[in-house]
């Protein structure tokens, strides 16, 4: 099923075309209402009259996190405040928070994309979707909430949080798709095992989950765990908020990018040289249709490759890879690079432990140090002590080959590493750099 067949399915060259003309209007309302991209546009010599082609488009300069903090709180906005229906914003625990603004038709426009998206993560008219994304400045919660009635399915919002009512509310009420971050769906299996209420007694069919980072790997745990097709979907507030791209449910194979709103570039993140389809780099993106805060270039720090090809779902919109790390979480340990999606990879493969893991990032005598804690399953927690060891040193010795850095394995026991409603906290890095 797709739900908006006449875009999501245009031939390439059509789509080009519709890109390039809200690209040029995009340009144009910017350069004459953003201060920002006005000041930028000169610096680098450019007028919205100087591109006539997508190839043009890549002497722009690009947009970051930083030029919207700088610009806080609203200083990126392209319409005045009585035309800005909606405010979000980002939760700042790394800085100051990036703020974004929407009017009604922008609403419109992310309900509809976001009708799209479950659409292609199985939803239908039919479906009670059990929506455990954080309601709030978050994007995340509002953005499903609003696509589900879109689409005209029922929705329940339960948001994140409070896990054991939310268990008694998927036996009571019946929900078929469940929407929440990776980390969370498999903290909701856990309770629910603890409850004594079996995923498997359930009616979900699908889940559609994003918000962060989660390898092939968690993939098929939550698949196992919670007895559904699990589906990816990406965004950023900064573009729009959840509803960017989706992977199809036929498929699961890459994220189609919603391309009659957004235009996606892979770049160099050390360059910033636009890279060829296929290639690994950073995800750089510009909305075409947004009102209250276009966003042009605008480099995601996501680390993912672009794939041209029609898929067998039928639509012919370009898909992106999963994400599989940032730029901005990479960790350099001794010289490696190491992302933490990497070290989940190496986890799911090893028996005996749960998907709940942190890395610790330390410096001793001038040298970095990594330990992984990862929480052992309950039925290994009785094992012997010498048993437990050999695992701990079965683990490092698999990041040592996988990755080529080496690291401490801490093993630790059931639920003793945190779980998050949100985002899950991966890595925590005590060097002072």
């Amino acid at each position: 099923m797709i739900y908006d067949i006449e875009f999501e399915t245009l031939p390439r060259e059509a789509l080009t075309a519709i890109q390039l003309r809200r690209l040029m209007a995009t340009l144009e309302r910017v350069y004459a209402t953003v201060p920002f991209y006005r000041s930028r546009f000169e610096d680098a010599g450019i007028t919205p009259n100087d591109i006539r082609s997508l190839e043009d488009f890549q002497q722009l300069p690009f947009t970051t996190k930083q030029d919207l903090r700088d610009n806080y709180p609203f200083g990126m906005f392209a319409v005045p405040m009585d035309n800005v229906v909606r405010i979000h914003a980002s939760s700042g625990t790394t800085g100051q928070p990036t703020v974004v603004g929407y009017t009604a038709r922008d609403i419109n426009t992310w309900s509809e994309l976001m009708a799209r998206a479950l659409t292609a993560g199985g939803a239908g008219r039919k479906d009670i979707i059990h929506n455990a994304y954080g309601y709030g400045l978050f994007t995340g919660g509002l953005g499903v909430h609003y696509g589900v009635e879109k689409l005209g399915a029922s929705v329940i919002p339960v948001s994140g949080g409070n896990t054991k009512r939310q268990i008694i509310i998927m036996r009571d009420f019946g929900p078929t798709i469940l929407t929440s971050t990776p980390s969370y769906a498999l903290h909701l299996a856990e309770e629910a095992e603890e409850m004594g209420v079996s995923f498997e007694k359930l009616k979900f069919k699908y889940g559609i989950f994003g918000a962060e980072p989660w390898s092939e790997q968690m993939r098929q745990e939550i698949e196992r765990k919670l007895h559904l097709k699990a589906v990816d979907i990406y965004g950023l507030s900064e573009v729009m908020g959840p509803g960017v791209a989706v992977e199809c449910h036929e498929a699961q194979n890459g994220l189609h990018i919603f391309e009659d709103h957004f235009i996606p570039e892979i770049i160099d993140p050390a360059t910033g040289k636009v890279l060829p389809y296929g290639e690994t780099g950073e995800l750089v993106f510009t909305s075409i249709t947004k009102e209250a805060f276009p966003i042009v270039r605008y480099r995601t720090r996501d680390i993912t490759s672009l794939n041209p090809e029609p898929c067998i779902c039928g639509r012919t919109l370009v898909r992106m890879k999963k994400v599989s790390g940032r730029t901005d979480d990479m960790l350099i340990i001794r010289g490696v690079n190491v992302f933490p999606s990497q070290i989940e990879s190496v986890l799911m493969e090893i028996e005996g432990i749960e998907p709940h893991y942190q890395l610790v990032v330390d410096r001793e005598d001038n040298l970095d140090t990594l330990t992984v804690h990862v929480e052992i399953s309950e039925r290994s927690f009785s094992d012997e002590v010498k048993v437990l060891q050999r695992l701990e040193r079965k683990i490092s010795h698999s990041i040592k080959e996988y990755l080529g850095v080496s690291a401490r394995v801490k093993l630790v026991e059931p639920k003793v590493i945190a779980r998050s409603q949100g985002k899950a906290v991966r890595v925590i890095d005590n060097r002072k750099l």
